[in-house]
């Protein structure tokens, strides 16, 4: 079966003049004339990039999904192909009713007749992975029942590992092999499959998402319901309103357009800055409008998430890009390791100029966010430096959302929207909120601990000196009146900092 799987990505690749990305290398040059007077009847009129995305289509839904996960590697693209990746969407034929109603009978022991009150047994949607259909439990809750493709894991380990032997061949005939990095590429589509076969992840995402926003007015997440989860299956509250890509349905309806905008940039940064867990799969078709005005978000399949490093990271990155200090943020990276060590600063710092310094010159408004991270990635591209998988969600979702909002709004103005939810992050990670915060977190640990250091200390200084660390603290402990000294400022020091931080805690 693999090797007729392969038969037919090789004749759909050919089909599309895919070989002219393999051909335009020094290695694979002597078969181009003979494969171009061979396939002579091929129509090759349109643009490369359109030509794969027309590939990947007829090459069924692992591999658009492949293209949705490659469109978001922007460090590693061309641009042309890149945003024309951008535009696939999962538009999947249903598997049969009989098949959904099977599954949902395995998982529950019973037919789904005496689970749900009603099961329609028309999906209302269908995508690579899943297909979801409505239905009713019996205490007259409306739900949203997910139910995995059959034997879809098994269709993605093969067409994965025809996707690794790409990934070879790419790195062996291509002078940029090594560069595009094909088997990470392949290697990240992979997990993302794997995080998508798991239903009852993405029901731990959506609740999670759920409980972030529970007191917020601007997004409402389904609740789901725990009982009837599995890992194949996902039940979940349903959701009603109007797709956010229906803009005249929705200013027919009296929504306010350029607040909705704005609303989905508050959304975004609240998510990323304020919780480090984000969707980061916001695409049209996945949001809906609810009658009140506010945005309804669908699938958790992909989420996001940022470390303290990251957020520290993008922190003293922002802080320094808007005091247009480029040498701080050519440092900040070279500091975070994410650029080489011998990376020259000047050079660094010259490139980030040369991207960043135009947009100060034009209205806000005019300025692009995702053309800069673009850019941004194309210097790194320069420089070698590695870019973080949760950075790239981070990127791919920021385009979304800046996309939609100028949908909504084409005056959108994301950098004045942003700004204040930005200045106060900054300040909560590295100005006095900041400060407040972490000794507010670190005072349990304080608390145990300050207690216990006087005889620490003690014990320490009681060890041989020969095993001391420094010779400057030998000739400090050398004699006992002095270590009972040192004990005393120790303990004074102690219980200034222990005041100190009660006073924190409780004023705050």
């Amino acid at each position: 079966m693999r090797v007729f799987r392969l038969f037919k990505i090789l004749r759909v690749a050919l089909h599309f003049g895919l070989d002219e990305f393999l051909l335009g290398y020094d290695r694979a040059r002597p078969l181009r004339y003979s494969l171009s007077l061979l396939l002579f009847w091929r129509d090759l009129s349109r643009p490369r990039a359109e030509r794969l995305r027309l590939a990947l289509e007829a090459l069924g839904p692992i591999f658009v999904k492949f293209g949705q996960v490659l469109s978001t590697r922007r460090d590693l693209l061309p641009a042309d192909i890149a945003i024309e990746l951008a535009k696939l969407q999962d538009q999947v034929p249903p598997f049969p009713s009989e098949q959904a109603l099977a599954i949902l009978h395995s998982v529950y022991g019973r037919p789904a007749a005496e689970v749900f009150q009603h099961f329609e047994r028309t999906p209302v949607a269908s995508a690579s992975v899943a297909q979801v259909h409505f239905a009713r439990l019996h205490n007259g809750t409306e739900v949203a029942v997910k139910i995995l493709r059959p034997d879809i894991a098994t269709t993605i380990r093969k067409d994965v590992a025809l996707m690794r032997v790409g990934a070879s061949l790419l790195e062996r005939l291509s002078i940029d092999g090594k560069r595009l990095k094909p088997h990470e590429v392949v290697a990240e589509f992979s997990r993302h499959l794997e995080d998508e076969l798991d239903l009852m992840r993405e029901a731990a995402n959506a609740h999670q998402l759920r409980r972030n926003f529970q007191k917020s007015n601007l997004l409402a997440i389904p609740e789901v319901y725990w009982d009837y989860c599995a890992t194949p299956v996902m039940v979940m509250q349903r959701m009603h309103g109007t797709p956010i890509s229906a803009i005249e349905q929705l200013r027919a309806q009296g929504i306010n357009l350029p607040q909705l905008a704005r609303s989905g940039v508050e959304i975004f940064f609240t998510q990323v800055f304020r919780d480090g867990f984000f969707h980061a799969d916001m695409h049209p078709g996945n949001i809906l409008v609810a009658p009140e005005g506010h945005y309804i978000a669908l699938d958790f399949g992909i989420m996001g998430t940022l470390t303290v490093s990251d957020k520290q990271y993008l922190a003293r990155n922002f802080l320094a890009f808007f005091q247009r200090d480029y040498r701080r943020v050519a440092e900040v990276h070279i500091e975070s390791g994410w650029a080489p060590a011998d990376t020259r600063v000047d050079d660094f710092e010259a490139a980030i100029r040369a991207v960043c310094e135009p947009i100060f010159d034009k209205p806000l408004k005019d300025i692009s966010f995702g053309k800069i991270l673009l850019r941004l990635f194309q210097t790194s591209r320069r420089f070698n430096i590695e870019i973080q998988p949760q950075l790239v969600l981070l990127q791919k979702t920021l385009l979304n959302i800046e996309g939609l909002g100028r949908e909504l709004d084409p005056e959108l103005d994301l950098w004045q929207t942003a700004k204040p939810f930005l200045e106060r992050w900054m300040s909560e990670q590295i100005g006095w909120r900041g400060l407040l915060k972490h000794l507010r977190t670190e005072l349990p640990f304080w608390s145990t601990l300050l207690p216990q250091l006087p005889r620490l200390v003690e014990t320490y200084l009681k060890q041989d000196p020969s095993h001391a660390i420094d010779r400057a603290a030998q000739t400090l402990v050398a004699t006992q009146e002095r270590q009972h000294q040192l004990l005393t400022i120790i303990a004074v020091l102690l219980a200034v900092i222990a005041g100190l931080l009660a006073a924190l805690y409780f004023v705050s």
